[in-house]
């Protein structure tokens, strides 16, 4: 059992951070300037931009490699709690006219969720150089 969980895990670390790496690219790609301004629309500091397009990229590469997976998904899982609660929620679960609703946030914030309490060594990083499992505390 133990090894169908581990395969499990990867998938699901693989392609979240995959979501992330890109989606954090995309930041970068169009200005972080206006990503900012996006940001302050909401009422949010602009440094917070540049901190969530840093760590979607860096916590995004880190995921696809196992490295700190259970760290770096306890924090991008917090990224998609304020993702929800001042952009999206709004909108809904579906959305509608005014945009996309809350429901990728939603699944992406399960994954962390779960990556977050169970970690994820198969073919990581942690456990080629650290020896062990991203999942034992």
């Amino acid at each position: 059992m133990e090894n169908r969980f581990e395969w499990s895990a990867l998938v699901l670390r693989i392609v979240v951070g995959l979501t992330f790496a890109i989606h954090g690219v995309a930041k970068f790609q169009m200005g972080l300037e206006n990503v900012a301004g996006f940001f302050g629309t909401l009422g949010l500091p602009a440094f917070i931009a540049y901190l969530v397009a840093f760590l979607e990229v860096v916590g995004g590469i880190a995921l696809i490699a196992g490295l700190g997976t259970r760290v770096f998904s306890a924090a991008l899982a917090v990224v998609m709690i304020g993702a929800v609660a001042k952009a999206k929620l709004a909108a809904g679960f579906m959305g509608g006219e005014s945009g996309a609703g809350y429901e990728l946030e939603l699944a992406l914030f399960a994954i962390l969720l779960a990556l977050s309490i169970s970690g994820s060594s198969k073919f990581g990083l942690d456990q080629i150089l650290f020896g062990k499992r991203s999942g034992k505390v």
